[in-house]
């Protein structure tokens, strides 16, 4: 037999589990689901190259001699 407070934390837990899934849909559909407008798509191409493109180069750190110019 299981002791009284495990069934209730179980339901409790999915509960809350249940609610924070239908909120995060509900914020993923209202603010990701359509792009605002047609033109602001981009081609799978072009956004593909620019995630998976070699990073830019560093610039060389300044050396600091104490010197002024």
């Amino acid at each position: 037999m299981k002791p009284p407070g495990r069934r209730g934390l179980a339901l409790t837990i999915t509960i809350a589990l249940a609610v924070k899934a239908v909120l995060l849909y509900g914020l993923w559909y209202a603010f990701f689901s359509h792009p605002q407008t047609r033109k602001m798509r981009l081609p799978t191409g072009q956004v593909e190259n620019h995630l998976l493109a070699a990073p830019a180069p560093t610039l060389p750190e300044k050396v600091n001699d104490g010197t002024r110019r």
